[in-house]
């Protein structure tokens, strides 16, 4: 017997297959996906009417675009939803519905050719749009033989819809269109833990038309991957973990001072707080290294007491004081954020102190990489939080 990769199903978990899924969007969603297709076919049924009143023709509209209506106003990031799907995949499936019609003498066979080679039409052409499989079969059914009907009401009807569908999902704050193609970066989007050529290759193993754009579905493997670290590592907050009432200087300290609470302390950072105790900026090692001018090892210690030596002087060019090599743009976090969030901060921001404020915005805390380590090991051997 051949192995094969893939287990085959127990008849019970196979008739499972037919159960659908529940919808995963709330009654607001639903409500305001109906009421979008109500006003799109209303809009395009009655200007049709009115266009096929004033040229004396009987067909002003076409069954499909109840279809793309769903489509457009339910799933308007699909990318089988978008303009030039719903116009290029109606009006080009007319036409091979037509030609079958007009050509081949057996309706069935008419039929079925209609809609192979409409598929294969909307592939070549990018615009593969569901209803144009019923667009060719309704036109090789009906003995449909006038090629002006993929104008008229076919090519009207469907630009009018995505008229209705442009705006009205741009009022309900629907992207649509919905571009299907973003901006390539080597690496990936920001954050990521993927790049865009692991995306590909996943894709192209799949080998399947989604109905997902690619930008959206990238968002929703991030949004789960940290759904699943807020799962297994707890409600971790900020506070949790913090280290509390930490040593902090201010604008006017002079670099002597902070250079001495930092040795004594053993600490590699300093916030600067103003009086109220809000964060201004902070000190770290680095910022000393990079004012004494450090550029070889067996200088580092003399230029440091350079440095810090107070001039004496009222005019000097030397800095004098912290708030004179303090960072300024200092990156903070509220004391109730999860600590997961945290991660990409230490891990691609190149932070390695966060200070953690209040609801005042006063520092109340400091978290280091050693602090956030400690935290996920904990969390993930399942030990309790840190008080």
């Amino acid at each position: 017997m051949q192995s094969s990769d893939v287990p085959s199903p127990s008849a019970p978990s196979w008739l499972r297959a037919f159960w659908p899924a529940p919808v995963s969007v709330d009654a607001r969603e639903r409500w305001r996906a109906a009421a979008g297709g109500a006003i799109g076919i209303l809009f395009t049924a009655l200007l049709s009417r009115w266009i096929a009143g004033t040229a004396g023709d009987a067909l002003w509209m076409v069954a499909p675009m109840g279809a793309s209506a769903v489509l457009v106003f339910c799933m308007p990031a699909s990318p089988v939803a978008q303009p030039w799907a719903v116009v290029g995949g109606n009006v080009l499936s007319a036409l091979v519905g037509i030609a079958c019609s007009r050509w081949i003498g057996d309706p069935a066979i008419a039929a079925a050719t209609a809609v192979g080679l409409a598929i294969a039409l909307m592939f070549t052409t990018r615009c593969l749009h569901p209803p144009g499989g019923a667009m060719a079969l309704l036109a090789a059914l009906s003995h449909t033989d006038r090629f002006e009907v993929a104008f008229f009401p076919v090519l009207a009807n469907a630009v009018l819809l995505t008229l209705a569908g442009i705006v009205y999902n741009s009022a309900t704050r629907r992207r649509y269109p919905h571009a299907q193609v973003s901006p390539r970066t080597p690496s990936g989007p920001a954050g990521s833990r993927f790049s865009h050529a692991d995306f590909d290759a996943a894709l192209a193993h799949y080998n399947q038309v989604l109905d997902v754009p690619r930008d959206d579905l990238e968002r929703l493997l991030q949004d789960a991957e940290m759904a699943a670290y807020q799962r297994n590592l707890g409600d971790i907050r900020c506070a949790d973990i913090m280290t509390r009432e930490p040593l902090s200087i201010e604008f006017g300290t002079p670099l002597n001072e902070a250079w001495e609470r930092m040795h004594a302390r053993g600490v590699k950072a300093l916030p600067v707080v103003d009086r109220a105790r809000r964060v201004v900026g902070i000190v770290t090692l680095a910022d000393f290294m990079r004012h004494a001018g450090v550029d070889a090892h067996h200088q580092i210690g003399q230029r440091l007491r350079d440095l810090v030596r107070a001039s004496g002087s009222v005019h000097s060019d030397k800095p004098e004081v912290a708030g004179q090599i303090m960072a300024r743009k200092v990156r903070v976090a509220s004391q109730d954020r999860h600590v997961v969030e945290l991660v990409p901060l230490f891990s691609e921001g190149g932070h390695h102190h966060i200070p953690i404020i209040d609801g005042e915005r006063r520092l109340v805390g400091i978290i280091t990489q050693s602090d956030l380590v400690r935290s996920l090991y904990q969390a993930v051997r399942g030990d309790a939080q840190p008080a």
